[in-house]
């Protein structure tokens, strides 16, 4: 009787769950119905005919008014439960409440958009085209402004290089998957990291990517039809649940979604292109020959999984373009959140494992009013009062400002590698140290088996489903391993911040013909625990340029540059920097098996024997940028 009343309450509980998620969502959709005039389904037409589904949110006004857009690959559908749905009866309802008019549209060949789909949600002409509809609408005031985190800030960049003449601001956020080629980094939209392939996809596209099978609304589907027909269907898939930390794990890595049954259109034609593929060039990523025409207030996080490429970004747009105007039209704000989690810091604001203390931020406020100014043409004093990058110390816990990125009053100095050789683990030899290395120094030296891989623990990631936990984790566990190599300076007597770009070059050999190197920068507590900041790889073979594949001789020393990470992290006194090196960080990173070969589509790998050098000849270090007092 105890063990059916136990049922019974759960059951009941799980029930009173959904009432209060239904009741929550019909209140939300009450309260705009009060405010907003709502036209939903609205089939909005491109340039080849294909239509792309809109929903409209806008003031119970006669005045033409500003639109804030959203475009989407995924579920608004309004009608039954769901976080994503109710969050966007929120945002339109905070929207309309500030004045303007709320439109938010699928992607082509997403839910109820009629065309193919493809990542970004190409042609790019798609935005374009979305804006002179919107500017030609009798309620719209011409002026559009762009909003929106990860996917939906992702086409932002590659579409404002079109420069149409209603586009007049933008606001995209955790947005590195729009990402493809700036000065050094070759991210090809989070697909890559110094050549190594980065796994997020490969899990995201399993819950994602449209199967070329879905069911299919008929074309020429009215807006009436539409509307009663999205109360029975929101064509979205439900995928059986899958352990990605087992899934990310077969080889070869070509058939990871079809070992999982996944759908792997897309998927299929992306695992097998190089880092400089012609193909990275004709789709919806921003590279930086494209010549960015809009004013930009960009969100980043220290957590997010292409922290450094989104800061080479914003500088890339502030220092470089032609137009005065648009340079000196760009802010930034950098968060110590995850992956657009920049409203969810409170007053103490974990990551991971490590309390960030009160990271909270009047974002909402600094938004519209950056809006205001461009789309209401509001004198609100906008630029006087935001800073023009605003990004917050970990470790003194602290917001501060700058007017550039880094900081003027950031100096790189340089730490060395040092030992005598046996750095292995969290119990070796290994420093990191200010003094230049001698002549006599023994290279460090470990076995990179990559069926028995490093694992990915905390770190700068998204989308990997349960595979890997984001953010700040104490590696101790982890830097037992022999695999890895620790260099830590001494305790600290005096506090450092270290706020930039953190440059590092490693001097290496290797039995494999190809394999990786990864580096980690970690603050180490006096009581020993040891927090990830940010973390890189190298693919050797890449070592001379993505364009191009050299593989190495045997025992050969060769000089690698690692594309830089980024941090702003006060370390106190009594503290320590470390940095971890290794061959593996996966499933962050993609295993190299060490062949040669295209990786993609093999199965079984090499041991191989790697090594890392630090003396006067080669003097591997790491460049930190120390703020000066």
């Amino acid at each position: 009787m105890k063990i059916f009343l136990n049922a019974l309450q759960w059951v009941i509980f799980a029930f009173l769950i959904v009432v209060n998620q239904v009741s929550a969502q019909i209140d939300i959709f009450e309260e705009l119905d009060k405010i907003a005039i709502i036209d939903q389904k609205v089939m909005v037409p491109m340039r080849d005919g294909i239509r792309l589904a809109t929903d409209i949110y806008r003031p119970k006004t006669n005045n033409k008014v500003p639109v804030i857009f959203s475009r989407t690959p995924y579920n608004f559908n309004s009608w039954g439960d769901g976080e994503q749905k109710t969050r966007t009866a929120e945002k339109a309802y905070e929207v309309v409440q500030q004045g303007y008019a709320y439109v938010v549209q699928n992607e082509r060949g997403r839910y109820y958009s009629e065309g193919e789909w493809d990542i970004l949600g190409t042609p790019l002409t798609d935005g374009y085209d979305a804006f002179t509809w919107m500017k030609e609408q009798p309620w719209s005031n011409g002026r559009i402004g762009t909003l929106g985190c990860s996917s939906t800030a992702e086409w932002q960049m590659a579409v404002a290089a079109l420069d149409h003449p209603s586009h007049a601001a933008m606001v995209p956020q955790s947005f590195g998957a729009g990402v493809g080629r700036v000065g050094n980094y070759y991210e090809q939209g989070n697909w890559y990291r110094g050549g190594a392939e980065q796994m997020l996809f490969f899990a995201w596209l399993y819950g994602v990517e449209h199967d070329k099978f879905k069911p299919r609304i008929p074309e020429g589907a009215t807006q009436e039809d539409l509307i009663r027909i999205s109360r029975f269907y929101d064509l979205a898939p439900e995928n059986p649940p899958v352990d990605m930390s087992v899934a990310l794990a077969h080889l070869p890595i070509q058939d990871i979604l079809q070992n999982i049954h996944g759908k792997r259109e897309v998927f299929d034609k992306m695992v097998i292109r190089n880092p400089d593929h012609q193909d990275w060039y004709k789709g919806g990523l921003y590279h930086d020959d494209m010549e960015i025409g809009v004013p930009g207030f960009w969100f980043a996080s220290w957590y997010d999984v292409s922290i450094s490429p989104n800061l080479a970004l914003y500088n890339h747009v502030r220092n470089n373009s032609k137009d005065q105007f648009i340079r000196e039209n760009q802010y930034l704000v950098i968060a110590p959140t995850l992956h657009c989690r920049y409203t969810r810091a409170t007053e103490n604001t974990i990551v991971g494992e490590r309390n960030m203390g009160d990271a909270r931020l009047n974002y909402n406020e600094q938004i519209y009013s950056w809006f205001d100014l461009w789309l209401k043409e509001e004198n609100n004093n906008f630029k006087e009062r935001t800073p023009r990058v605003q990004y917050y110390t970990m470790g003194s816990n602290v917001w501060q400002s700058s007017n550039v990125w880094p900081p003027e009053n950031s100096e790189m100095k340089t730490f060395y590698l040092s030992g005598n050789g046996k750095a292995n683990s969290l119990y070796g030899d290994g420093i990191l140290t200010q003094h230049s290395p001698g002549s006599k120094s023994l290279p460090d030296s470990f076995y990179y088996n990559p069926m028995n891989p490093v694992n990915s623990y905390g770190g700068n990631v998204c989308c990997t489903g349960n595979a890997v936990k984001g953010g700040a984790y104490d590696q101790q566990g982890m830097e037992t391993r022999q695999d890895i190599l620790v260099y830590t300076t001494d305790p600290l007597k005096e506090g450092i911040e270290i706020t930039g770009f953190i440059e590092s070059t490693l001097y290496i050999s290797s039995d494999a013909k190809d394999t990786d190197f990864t580096i980690k920068i970690i603050d180490v507590y006096p009581d020993g625990r040891a927090y990830n900041l940010d973390e890189t790889i190298q693919r050797v073979r890449y070592r001379d340029g993505y364009d191009k594949e050299v593989f190495m001789e045997k025992d050969k020393v060769y000089k690698i540059d690692l594309t830089p990470m980024a941090t702003s992290n006060f370390f106190e006194k009594g503290h320590s920097i470390r940095i971890e090196i290794s061959s593996s960080n996966f499933p962050r990173f993609a295993r190299n098996l060490n062949t040669g070969g295209k990786n993609y589509n093999e199965k079984i790998g090499v041991v191989a024997h790697n090594s890392v050098y630090h003396s006067k000849q080669y003097p591997s270090q790491i460049r930190l940028p120390v703020i000066k007092k």
